[in-house]
């Protein structure tokens, strides 16, 4: 009924969409979720608030929809998954995507604050991670569990623990050590290693000849 109730009228205006999107970001980075509020969204914007709530039905929706929007988009899981299984080694397009993600200072300053409001405002990470991050790990989670299947992977793998420590030494680079991730060369290396460290604890053990 809701979807339905907001269709009715004048069609959507992308643009405002944006301008919309951008400004909850811009004052997400600055403020935090107390100051990225319907109001002063708003003003900052040059809008009416009722026109906010149209096309949102909360400020934890029109976060994690700006954050995501805001990102150096492509279809990371789905390249992930149609990598070569034997290497699985993302192609030079996800790698770019993250390295692009990596030196973007108001992305890290997003995460800081996405990663920060957990405790006081659960719902905005909470809503992020069903929306994006979960169906995105579950691609990938997939496809390597395929694999481990197909033999190419160790069957003693864990591979949610692997994709784990993947993710958290990327995000530990970005919001610890953040001037490393403001030299492209410096942080594509970083991330081969990690993939690459990643690789040996899923391949299969090979016994030695002898």
């Amino acid at each position: 009924m809701t979807s339905a109730r907001r269709s009715r009228g004048r069609p959507r205006d992308p643009h405002a969409d944006e301008l919309i999107m951008k400004t909850a970001l811009e004052l997400f980075a600055e403020r935090g979720v107390e100051g990225a509020n319907f109001e002063q969204i708003a003003k900052r914007a040059g809008v009416a608030k009722v026109t906010i709530y149209r096309r949102w039905s909360s400020k934890e929706e029109l976060l994690t929809q700006a954050i995501e929007q805001a990102r150096t988009l492509v279809p990371e899981a789905e390249i992930w998954a149609a990598a070569d299984p034997s290497a699985r080694q993302p192609d030079e397009r996800l790698m770019e995507s993250w390295t692009g993600t990596f030196g973007d200072t108001r992305f890290r300053a997003v995460l800081a604050q996405l990663i920060g409001s957990s405790v006081s405002h659960p719902a905005l990470l909470a809503t992020y991670r069903e929306q994006y991050i979960e169906p995105r790990r579950q691609v990938i989670l997939a496809a390597l569990e395929q694999s481990k299947k197909d033999g190419q992977l160790a069957e003693e793998a864990d591979i949610d623990s692997v994709i784990d420590m993947v993710v958290g030494a990327a995000m530990y680079r970005m919001l610890i050590d953040p001037a490393t991730a403001d030299d492209p060369a410096t942080t594509r290396r970083y991330l081969d290693d990690i993939v690459r460290q990643a690789n040996r604890l899923l391949q299969p053990h090979r016994e030695e000849q002898t």
